[in-house]
């Protein structure tokens, strides 16, 4: 691998990046995994890739993923949290410009980050705080119904949410089932939240009748072929106007991967500038945002991890790259493992994805949707 760099840029293979500023430093609390890439795993190795420093606490202690149908490990108490936060306060190590929070495994934890978040918040109000409300998919929760009201009391301190459909109905109480309703959810965010992403809308029909033309999947494609939609909203808080809103399709890749969100809220966090100057050359053009540029950036770098990641799994033996059927899985767990090893998110091999200079224009962005709050 050829590195070359430069006060102002670094080239790494033919690839010119620039740096985070020396001084934007994360703090990035979340779980990890000794095995695979889901939770910190996903996501500091790609923010020091983009430049960042980043200190890291562990909210568990698995051996892996909790796909594979067999995990070990702990999870950390709120008094191990307590402590480590205090230590780290006490020497003076705890002053990060931006925070990064997912997984969390119960509420006793999760009031802790509350009041880390909040002191952090009283001491910098210009912290960017990206908190990613990890809940559950697909319509299910994975953790206990006590950390809702917590995550809506943590809102307030949040710069950027990043919910997917299904944390966005537990969060606001609102089916996505039409404009209307989704109008409703995001007015509801809003109410203490400036920035929101919503990460994956399935394109169901009622999703597919109201998005502009423009951001229609082409004619040309297969019509079996599902598509995800990401939003982006950013709006002024306390005042009476509607959010700027973004959004882009991308084909759903089939198949189970982790560590996905934990890859694409990070990216977010690393890619939001609130306040570009001409000088960092990342000034945006009228119909951008912050959040609609660094929101493109992650799905863009998400999405292409996502195919580099899949293409590698279709060329594993057939052993490795079986279908999931869950009573084959059930007599033969190996079977299970396999396959799950197969689908770990490659990004080591694909870091080349993740340090790509990302710029405005490149066909990739978010689109504008003019005309979102005017119709239901």
């Amino acid at each position: 691998m050829a590195i070359q760099s430069t006060p102002e840029t670094i080239q790494v293979n033919g690839t010119t990046f620039e740096p985070a500023d020396d001084n934007d430093r994360i703090l990035s609390i979340q779980s990890h995994v000794a095995y695979g890439y889901v939770g910190g795993k996903a996501a500091v190795f790609p923010l020091q890739c983009i430049g960042y420093d980043v200190d890291v606490v562990n909210t568990v202690n698995f051996s892996n993923h909790t796909g594979y149908g067999r995990f070990g490990g702990t999870r950390a108490s709120a008094e191990e949290l307590t402590s480590i936060f205090k230590t780290m306060d006490e020497a003076g190590l705890l002053s990060p410009h931006r925070l990064l929070t997912g997984y969390i495994p119960n509420a006793a934890a999760l009031e802790v980050i509350k009041e880390l978040a909040q002191k952090l918040k009283s001491r910098n109000p210009h912290l960017i705080y990206l908190m990613d409300p990890v809940l559950g998919d697909s319509g299910r929760l994975y953790v206990s119904q006590d950390v809702i009201p917590i995550y809506k009391e943590i809102f307030p301190f949040a710069t950027i949410i990043t919910p997917n459909w299904f944390e966005v109905e537990t969060l606001t109480g609102i089916p996505l089932l039409s404009l209307s309703a989704l109008h409703n959810a995001l007015t509801i965010l809003h109410e203490h939240v400036q920035h929101v992403v919503i990460s994956s809308i399935p394109l169901q029909p009622w999703l597919s009748k109201v998005i502009p033309e423009t951001m229609q999947p082409p004619a040309s494609t297969d019509s079996q072929q599902d598509y995800l939609l990401c939003i982006s909203s950013s709006r002024t808080i306390g005042t009476i106007s509607h959010s700027i809103v973004h959004a882009r399709l991308v084909p759903l890749i089939t198949g189970y991967f982790s560590g996905v969100g934990d890859l694409f809220s990070a990216l977010t966090l690393g890619h939001f500038n609130p306040s570009p100057t001409p000088s960092d050359g990342k000034l945006h053009s009228a119909t951008q945002t912050p959040l609609s540029f660094a929101a493109a950036a992650a799905l863009h770098k998400t999405h292409s991890i996502l195919e580099f990641t899949n293409t590698f799994a279709t060329r594993l033996p057939p052993e490795d790259r079986t279908t999931t059927d869950d009573e084959r899985d059930a007599a033969d767990p190996a079977r299970k493992f396999r396959r799950m090893r197969g689908r770990e998110l490659r990004l080591v091999q694909g870091q080349h994805i993740l340090r790509e200079e990302w710029r405005e224009g490149q066909g990739k962005d978010l689109q504008f949707w003019d005309r979102f709050w005017d119709s239901s």
